[in-house]
């Protein structure tokens, strides 16, 4: 059997199956931003979503019995906090509860960090954390915060211990590698650019605490270009400045929580550069580099728990 999972992000629209064996199918397809462009209004990300939502659902499916399929989950929000609120995710959570209804199974409804974390669980194999107390961290384009995440009900609580104080990580990697003419989203692209620099960098991370701040990257990138820099050697510094921020609002947490598991998900954290540094200093769980960028996966994860631990009591009680 199945659970159908899907996540209508900021840039990406995915769907994904998981089955009670742990398998996981999905399809993703990113939003189209127009070049030269570093995102996209609401507005806009809604209607694409509209557009690409049903096809990915339909290639899906595609190779499965529907009646197969004994729940769906779905992400209806950016974060598990009040206010927390996008446009764009009320298009997966529209069309969640039409093929809830019409399959006549259960729906649940996650947060989009959730996702990001419960996929990075899945994909790093470490089952155990949905169990016990440990710290994430979620670095994308919309977001860079450290979380406390404590075991509740059929997934876990998750408390903002850590933050940026203004532009998100990923936020500043698209900015730079706009500016250094590559295509929008520019993580990949990037990171490509800085594997062919072969020097060294002097960083200095602005921290507050354990917050961060990020926004003076981009104005040091922007020196760097208008001083004719090469472009290798901007992306390699920009990669290693989110690189050394993100150690050090890490050591400042160890501090502070002691060595509590350690778990890095969104689509920064797929970078090379940062995965191999972090799990080398820190011993850390990453998500698969498939498993890191927005996906529904981590959405199908969470609806498999609480269906089979819902079903399980359900059959207990009656026995």
């Amino acid at each position: 059997m199945y659970v159908l999972g899907i996540d209508t992000s900021n840039y990406t629209t995915s769907a994904a199956l998981i089955s009670d064996d742990s398998r996981v199918i999905q399809r993703k397809q990113l939003l189209p931003v127009k070049k030269g462009s570093v995102g996209l209004r609401q507005s806009d990300a809604v209607f694409h979503h509209t557009r690409q939502l049903h096809t990915l659902y339909k290639d899906l499916v595609s190779g499965i019995d529907t009646a197969e399929i004994k729940a769906v989950g779905v992400s209806t929000r950016p974060r598990a906090v009040e206010g927390s609120y996008m446009p764009c995710f009320t298009v997966g959570s529209s069309a969640a509860e039409i093929i809830a209804d019409t399959l006549r199974v259960p729906l649940y409804g996650f947060s989009h960090q959730e996702g990001h974390i419960a996929a990075a669980i899945h994909s790093s194999g470490a089952e155990d954390l949905f169990d016990r107390e440990f710290i994430a961290f979620h670095v994308s384009g919309g977001t860079t915060e450290g979380v406390l995440c404590t075991p509740e009900g059929f997934g876990f609580r998750t408390e903002i211990i850590a933050k940026t104080l203004d532009l998100n990580a990923g936020q500043a990697i698209d900015r730079v590698g706009v500016m250094l003419g590559l295509g929008f989203p520019c993580g990949k692209e990037l990171e490509k650019l800085a594997l062919r620099f072969d020097g060294e960098v002097k960083v200095r991370p602005t921290l507050k605490g354990e917050d961060c701040c990020l926004s003076g990257l981009e104005n040091i990138c922007r020196d760097m270009y208008d001083n004719n820099s090469e472009k290798e050697k901007i992306a390699y510094f920009c990669i290693k400045y989110i690189e050394t921020t993100l150690a050090g609002m890490t050591e400042k947490l160890i501090e502070k929580y002691g060595r509590l598991p350690l778990l890095f998900a969104g689509g920064v954290m797929s970078n090379s550069m940062i995965r191999e540094s972090f799990q080398n200093r820190f011993n850390a769980y990453f998500a698969e580099p498939e498993f890191s960028a927005d996906n529904a996966a981590g959405i199908a994860k969470l609806a498999m728990r609480e269906y089979t631990k819902r079903y399980a009591d359900s059959t207990d009680s009656k026995t």
